[in-house]
């Protein structure tokens, strides 16, 4: 079992900045991909960043060259920096950790982008 918890989320002014950690815990040996996804009000959950064991990252076009996802192996930790940040980027963000073939959420956080 893989516990995996968000943070960092909160209200910003467009064209802000925020930073978002997302730390697994439990059964962690050979934890794999680990992805940042969100969910706008009345929209369906969208694949926003995703970062291989081995450090490789895909975007989302719509945030391609405003966020960047990295990792920390040594943490169990997977962050998501977002820059030049958009109302349109409003919506509760989810983690998901990957490991032996499950999938694991954490519960989200909340970002808010509003002036």
């Amino acid at each position: 079992q893989v516990h995996v918890v968000e943070s960092g989320g909160g209200l910003v002014q467009p064209g802000g900045s925020l930073r978002l950690s997302c730390a697994a815990s439990g059964s962690i040996f050979s934890i794999g991909a680990m992805d940042w996804y969100r969910q706008a009000p009345g929209k369906q959950r969208e694949l926003v960043a995703a970062i291989s064991s081995g450090g490789s990252t895909s975007y989302a076009d719509s945030v391609k060259g405003r966020f960047t996802i990295s990792r920390d192996n040594a943490k169990n930790t997977v962050y998501l920096q977002m820059s030049a940040l958009k109302p349109e980027d409003t919506a509760v963000y989810y983690c998901y950790v990957r490991r032996n073939g499950l999938g694991y959420w954490g519960q989200g956080t909340q970002v808010t982008v509003s002036s």
